[in-house]
């Protein structure tokens, strides 16, 4: 299971999430930012310092937005890392 970020992301520029992540599994375009599934070790840490509400254990995504949940595979091997 991995952290999933979601719509809520969308244009959001604070990314207070990037700096507490011990792995570095964010990627980032022009949009949003992406959490590698392969990466992320579940920790928790980027939820609660997310402003927007956005991050969600992968079993915990709400319908509504299951859809990122593939997204997220697929952008953040597509995207450059947001940690460089």
């Amino acid at each position: 299971m991995a952290m999933v970020v979601t719509q809520p992301c969308i244009g959001c520029k604070d990314k207070a999430c990037l700096p507490v992540c011990p792995v570095e599994c964010f990627h980032e375009d022009e949009s949003m930012v992406y959490i590698d599934p392969d990466e992320c070790i579940d920790c928790g840490a980027c939820v609660p310092e997310c402003p927007e509400e956005a991050i969600f254990y992968e079993d915990d995504v709400p319908d509504q937005w299951k859809g990122f949940i593939e997204m997220n595979a697929t952008k953040s091997a597509e995207c450059p890392s947001a940690h460089e």
